[in-house]
């Protein structure tokens, strides 16, 4: 199967640890809140989903990180994820994380992966 590509934003609007873009993704039939992020060099993007309590992770719109810019960290109870996994590392989470979407950067601009099952 190929994959195809959806625009999500130019990579220039994703700072280094800093201010991440939103966007919203079909999930289950139903338009779903997500994020992208630079982290490391790379962007990362996930449901904008808290783990275990059903909140947007974002402290102000578009701002996913701690104080520290090493951590993703939700606005309703502080729960840390590694920004290039969404792996918990502290929080109430256990062995949940957030959920990974497929993103790609190409000349500049970041790309949502869309599965092509007519490919």
């Amino acid at each position: 199967m190929a994959a195809a590509l959806r625009l999500i934003c130019a990579g220039s609007e994703v700072v280094e640890a800093g201010r991440g873009f939103r966007f919203l993704v079909e999930r289950y039939g139903q338009p779903a809140n997500a994020f992208v992020i630079r982290y490391h060099g790379q962007v990362f993007a996930y449901f904008n989903e808290c783990a275990h309590v059903p909140a947007q992770l974002d402290w102000q719109p578009g701002e996913f990180f701690d104080h520290s810019k090493l951590y993703l960290i939700c606005s309703i109870h502080g729960a840390l994820y590694a920004p290039d996994t969404g792996r918990c590392l502290g929080g109430r989470c256990g062995r949940k994380g957030l959920k990974p979407l497929p993103v790609s950067e190409i000349q500049g601009q970041i790309y949502l992966e869309l599965e092509n099952s007519h490919g």
